[in-house]
């Protein structure tokens, strides 16, 4: 007799079910962007940013540096490139971020040994340091965040935002040029 596996707290979708049809939630004459879902997770999003940047007010680093420098400790990217794309920023505004973290000895710039005109970034001791507290921040500012929250309304928050998420990431994969595919 096998036993069956426990069921999880919160149900998961099944993979071969039909997509919802599409629901027109929101219309132009009645459009209100404080009910915008766009809105409150930008507005959300903001105060997260500024929460983050406040809490790290001490070690220097505002919010432009402290995601590139965690994605960097968290193995992400290694290039300009990579760290721009991984980031949402241009290379060029990711190149004067990083002159800022190299002058605050936080990253440095190694010239590939294979090929010369590949420039790897990499963490200083230093710059693994300061990398290593910013899950202490990005917990303790979340967390205050969702105050009140039970687990299973957590656990549903980000089924719901990781839905939103696919959604638009297969949305913005169908309006790429098919030379980028």
């Amino acid at each position: 007799m096998t036993s069956k596996p426990a069921p999880t707290s919160s149900p998961q979708p099944d993979s071969a079910a039909p997509p919802a049809p599409a629901v027109a939630f929101y219309n132009a004459q009645s459009y209100d962007p404080n009910d915008s879902v766009g809105y409150l997770m930008g507005r959300i999003l903001n105060l997260v940013g500024e929460g983050v940047e406040r809490e790290l007010e001490p070690t220097g680093l505002t919010n432009a540096q402290w995601m590139p420098l965690f994605k960097l400790y968290r193995g992400c990217a290694t290039t300009v490139a990579e760290l721009a794309r991984e980031c949402g920023h241009d290379a060029g505004s990711t190149t004067r971020m990083l002159d800022r973290l190299e002058i605050k000895g936080l990253c440095q710039r190694v010239r590939s040994q294979e090929d010369r005109r590949v420039v790897h970034i990499e963490l200083t001791p230093a710059g693994i340091a300061a990398a290593q507290d910013i899950p202490v921040t990005l917990s303790k500012i979340q967390n205050d965040y969702l105050a009140g929250f039970s687990l299973e309304e957590w656990q549903t928050l980000k089924s719901y935002l990781r839905r939103i998420l696919d959604t638009a990431q297969t949305l913005q994969a169908e309006k790429e040029p098919h030379d980028k595919k």
